[in-house]
């Protein structure tokens, strides 16, 4: 868990750093983010589950669950690549072509295939709780086509790294490699797991295998936050400042946790959060007395 929390602070300092110059790529990102929130809720609790601002808001929730993966993929890509120059407090870099290479786009669109992987391999599990043997098959194979999707993008941009990321490649050669194979060896667990229908299996390889690809990245790239100049050690912040802010953050979650459980527990959890009624399913029995 420590190795892909460091992962994930340096990806996402990088991305925030890229925001000065990948406005545009993180922007459409933020954007997605945003409305495919809001089309899953105006699409789900509509009144009129078939009319035209139903299919809209399924338009929207489509595209933005395309998109905001592959800017979010893109733009960590163009990040790793070295093409911004840092240097001196002076940025430097091609607004276009750091996020349109090859590598970023390959990346851009391992992202997606990886959320769908993790989309249909939790909608098995959904289906077969709810006892769709139909639909929990169509989902298990849509897992089984985005997983190996995933596993040739992965690979192409392994191929691609040593001439378009040339520090995230000896970063991945001198520190990450362990990782990348346990990546590896994960994914053909995953896909056994989907195979053999042992989907519970399946959804916790699924969330490893996500891990440890995030923290092959932050441990390829380490330390840098944008190569080839911007380090960790040399962007960091006054210490009281970071104890401020890891003060806040612990605050904020103290807030947070408890709303997200009861959050979970109207939804999934199946022992509810204190003063949460789960809604009883009547039997055809019951109904019919009723």
């Amino acid at each position: 868990m420590s190795v892909a929390f460091i992962a994930l602070s340096i990806l996402w300092l990088g991305l925030i750093a890229y925001a000065v110059l990948g406005f545009v790529p993180l922007t459409i990102a933020l954007i997605g983010i945003v409305f495919r929130g809001s089309a899953f809720i105006f699409r789900t609790y509509a009144i009129d589950t078939a009319g035209p601002a139903t299919r809209w808001w399924s338009r929207v929730f489509s595209t933005a669950s395309l998109a905001t993966p592959f800017f979010l993929g893109a733009s960590a890509a163009a990040v790793a690549s070295g093409r911004i120059e840092a240097a001196n407090g002076n940025v430097q870099a091609d607004l276009g072509s750091t996020w349109t290479t090859p590598f970023a786009l390959t990346i851009g669109a391992m992202a997606i295939s990886l959320c769908a992987s993790l989309a249909a391999v939790y909608l098995t599990m959904e289906a077969r709780n709810d006892h769709d043997e139909s639909l929990a098959e169509t989902y298990r194979l849509r897992a089984i086509i985005a997983g190996a999707v995933t596993a040739v993008l992965g690979a192409l941009g392994l191929l691609l790294s040593p001439s378009e990321a040339p520090i995230l490649w000896q970063g991945l050669l001198t520190r990450a490699l362990p990782v990348v194979i346990a990546t590896m060896l994960i994914g053909l667990a995953t896909a056994a797991s989907l195979f053999f229908r042992r989907y519970g299996l399946a959804r916790i390889f699924i969330i490893l295998e996500t891990a440890f690809l995030l923290g092959s990245w932050g441990l390829s790239q380490y330390p840098f936050i944008i190569p080839p100049h911007v380090t960790i050690d040399n962007a960091a912040n006054d210490p009281n400042v970071i104890v401020a802010l890891l003060i806040s953050i612990g605050i904020g979650m103290l807030l947070v946790l408890p709303a997200l459980y009861y959050l979970f527990s109207v939804f999934k959890l199946p022992n509810p959060a204190p003063g949460i009624q789960k809604k009883e399913e009547s039997t055809p029995g019951e109904v019919s007395k009723k």
